[in-house]
Parts: C-alpha cells; structure tokens; sequence
C-alpha cells in the first residue's frame, strides 16, 4: 500500500478542466501525499497548468492502469458513476475510494442535473473534502501569445452535434474583420480545413499546441466558439467569450460567473451529442444573434 491519491479522469480537454476544482480540493485534502491524475498524455501541458498534480499516468479511455500504480491510498472516480470505470480504480485495490454509488462503490447518487464543475466538487463534499467549483484558475503558459488582443475563432467541435455551420462563423469573423478586429481562427491539425473556410488575419489551426492555445486564449480580447475545450480555456483565464450550445446547455458546461456570454435555445435541443449533424437547438443561433454579444 503507498500513500498517494489517484484520481481518474481519462477523457477530453474540457473535461480535464471542468475537474480543476477537484484536483485543487484534492492537493489541499492531502498536501503531503502524490496526486496522481490518469488522463490522456496528450493534456499534460494543461496538467502542468493545473498546478496541483504530481503524477501523470498516460490513460486511454477506460483500459487497466499501470501496474504500478497498484495500492494506492485512496483512489477517486472523477471519470463518471459506470461500472467500467470503478473496474479499472477497483483493479488497484485502493485502501479508499471516493465515487458516486453504485456497482460496489458507497457514496452519493450521481445527479445528472448539476453542473460538471459543482458535481465532482459535490462528490468530494459528500465524501467529506471540502472543495470550491470556482476554483478553476490555470496558471500563466510560459510562451508568449502569437496574437496578444486578438479575437479568437474556433469553429470545430468533436462531434458535429456541437459544430455551428462553418460559414456562420465565416459571416461573424467577416463582419468583426471589417469593424477593425484581429481575427485568428484556430483548431485542430484534423480541422485545418475547416478553419480555412473562416476569413481571419491568420489561420493558425494546426499550428498551436496546447501550450500555445492556452498563452493565446489567455490574452485573447474575446473567444467566439462552440461548446469545446477551447471555451473552457477561456474560463480558466476569465477571458470574455461568446459560447454557442446545441445537444447540452450551459446549465451543464457553461462558464463560471465573469465576462461570459452564452447562446442557447433548450426547447430547440435534440439532445444526442454526439450525433453527426448540428443539433436543432445550436442551428437557430443566428451570425446576427452571435455578433449581438460580442
């Protein structure tokens, strides 16, 4: 048995932040023991960010986790309240578990109603670690900012459920171009098509890691994007955003309290994320509807 603390949370950018408050609630629960994070290797730049986590163990999806990590004092199901996620913290045989119940595991129901940022902080609460959702600052990237001021457009998603039509975001850089904003268009190495389809001083989709995204969204003037990880960058360092919703509100993923505006139409949502084709609830969002609160 060792004395660390391993949290999993093997899944996407967004979801990596939206656990901020978490981790922090953690590191301070037991400032001297390792907190070990399971999560794609890919996000260690944010990881690096985050500021409280020792230990990264590269995690694909819900597969076992290194054998290594075999005893840990107390293991944390921040990935969700299924079966398969309790196996893979069950196979290590933790000393404790803290989770949602259900499949062997004690503790709280899961609630499918609250915030992602309030309900791993609740989880920890009815566990007994007192843990604050607005704490979800990132620290300062170490890299300057390829565009200080700018105005940044992201106009991927990962499924197209949440993807706004390309040339809506093309009709909204457009018009802020011509009022005399700088406009970046970013996105990943698979959307750099996609980006080039949006009028911008620069297309820098594909040409950023994370650690630049995150230098870049730190010192935006406004992130206009759907709801991505990109967003949530933008909460982690207040930057004023605009944030278009479709399958899922923002009662479930928007922004803390600060400069944020969100577009959503609820009685319009299909409510299938990860469904090919832009939900009906994000494509009665309007160019004029997002230029109205910018």
């Amino acid at each position: 048995m060792t004395g660390r603390v391993l949290a999993l949370r093997a899944l996407k950018l967004g979801d990596l932040l939206v656990a901020v408050p978490a981790l922090r609630a953690l590191r301070r629960r037991w400032p001297d023991r390792e907190l070990v994070l399971a999560t794609p290797g890919w996000l260690r730049p944010v990881v690096d960010l985050v500021g409280s986590v020792d230990t990264l163990v590269p995690t694909a999806g819900l597969r076992p986790l290194d054998p290594a990590q075999h005893g840990p004092l107390v293991a944390v199901n921040l990935h969700g309240a299924g079966p398969e996620s309790n196996a893979v913290l069950d196979a290590l045989e933790p000393a404790a578990r803290i989770g949602h119940g259900g499949h062997g595991w004690e503790g709280p129901a899961w609630d499918d109603s609250l915030h992602e940022r309030d309900r791993w902080c609740a989880l920890l609460e009815a566990h007994g670690v007192p843990a604050d959702p607005l704490d979800l600052r990132l620290a300062a990237p170490a890299v300057p900012s390829p565009a200080p001021g700018a105005v940044v457009v992201h106009p991927g998603a990962a499924h197209g459920s949440k993807r706004w039509p390309v040339e809506r975001f093309a009709a909204v850089s457009r018009e802020l171009m011509s009022r005399g904003h700088r406009v970046v268009v970013t996105g990943g190495a698979s959307e750099v098509d996609l980006a080039r389809q949006v009028p911008a001083h620069e297309v820098l989709a594909g040409s950023t890691d994370l650690t630049t995204l995150c230098a870049l969204v730190r010192s935006a003037a406004l992130v206009i994007s759907g709801d991505t990880g990109t967003a949530h960058v933008a909460y982690a360092y207040g930057t004023p955003s605009v944030t278009l919703y479709g399958p899922v509100g923002p009662e479930r993923w928007g922004p803390p309290p600060g400069p944020h505006a969100t577009l959503a139409h609820p009685s319009l949502r299909r409510g299938a994320p990860f469904a090919d084709d832009p939900d009906p609830a994000l494509l009665a969002i309007t160019p004029t509807d997002v230029l109205s609160r910018c």
